[in-house]
């Protein structure tokens, strides 16, 4: 499966362009599956059982237990900064897009910003991402007309701005494609059986034997880089945004207790935009290896995604549960094969 969806650095107006097709995209060395099939059907989320506690299965908490889950696609580049409603996520995702630039694919349940964007395009590797969380609903602003037959196949709820249009609004002095916003309350009531929240394989708890003390750590791509410092201040990680600092646009900085960077193998799929650049298809089941960054140190860990309807877990190097900070979790999801031209 493939994403011929919008490009990325302000090269576009509002709508997608007609994308071309380029060179075949290999299949995915870890799973089973054809690279060209569509992403698995939900298989509903399981009933928890009685002993386990009544926390928040994304970040945690004891707050939005039922919630649905809403996920939306975000503008990562400068023009979109400061960015609205973030900091609310209980998860942020960080993709490498066309460009070797990135985006952001914000998942929201324990509570909801009053508005949240600027809202762009999906991209292939999305519904890959998804369908661990079961049904969510999935916004986004926008996708080219020959992978409308995907997402109609994802176990995802379509409240793109084409299918809920009065969610969405324009809005501030950002030039389109960089002013376009939602409502995620109006955009949940355009999916009223969305997911409720599952286990997606994170743990939370005390912090494992161990770890490096550290003050910041950058992660990087072609194109873009981001980086968490340590606040022992605010007990989290400051998020940065090509070395300066990543502010809210509700004020107060982006960043969160957990950030784990998250090594996958990404490769260049055959749809790239028309000015050329691929777009990535980032490999996020199977193992790995990654850094988890919490309390002030770093923690080597490995990450296994047996399937696509199944969650992510992290250990540490000597097998044990990669325990998470109760809070916002960011994953940076980083190439970790051999370099390709975007």
């Amino acid at each position: 499966m493939r994403s011929v969806w919008g490009t990325t650095r302000g090269r576009l107006a509002a709508g997608v362009g007609v994308l071309a097709l380029g060179a075949a995209l290999p299949a995915c060395s870890d799973s089973k599956e054809p690279e060209s099939a569509p992403p698995p059907r939900s298989t509903g989320a399981p009933s928890p059982s009685p002993s386990e506690p009544a926390a928040h299965p994304f970040n945690g908490g004891t707050k939005g237990l039922g919630n649905p889950v809403l996920a939306v696609k975000i503008e990562n580049t400068k023009p979109a900064l400061p960015q609205s409603g973030v900091s609310a996520a209980d998860i942020v995702y960080v993709e490498q897009v066309e460009g070797g630039e990135t985006r952001l694919m914000a998942v929201y349940s324990s509570k909801l910003p009053k508005k949240v964007g600027p809202v762009r395009s999906a991209r292939i590797s999305d519904l890959h991402i998804l369908p661990q969380f079961g049904r969510p609903a999935f916004a986004f602003s926008g996708v080219q007309s020959k992978m409308k037959k995907y997402v109609r196949k994802a176990p995802v709820y379509d409240i793109s701005q084409e299918s809920a249009g009065g969610a969405y609004f324009r809005s501030g002095a950002k030039p389109i494609p960089y002013n376009l916003y939602a409502d995620p309350k109006n955009l949940l009531k355009r999916a009223p059986k969305a997911a409720k929240p599952r286990d997606i394989g994170f743990r939370f708890g005390d912090a494992p034997d161990g770890g490096k003390p550290t003050k910041s750590f950058t992660a990087k791509w072609p194109a873009a880089t981001m980086g968490f410092t340590w606040s022992a201040k605010s007990k989290r990680w400051l998020a940065s945004w090509g070395g300066r600092p990543d502010r809210a646009a509700e004020g107060g900085r982006l960043g969160g207790k957990t950030v784990v960077i998250q090594y996958a193998k990404t490769t260049r799929s055959k749809f790239h935009d028309f000015l050329g650049s691929y777009t990535p298809l980032i490999h996020t089941t199977g193992t790995g290896r990654a850094v988890v960054l919490r309390d002030g140190k770093s923690y080597k860990a490995k990450w296994s995604r047996p399937s696509e309807d199944k969650g992510t877990t992290y250990t540490t190097a000597d097998g044990k549960p990669m325990n998470f900070d109760p809070g916002q979790v960011w994953v940076l999801l980083v190439n970790d094969g051999k370099p390709y031209t975007p």
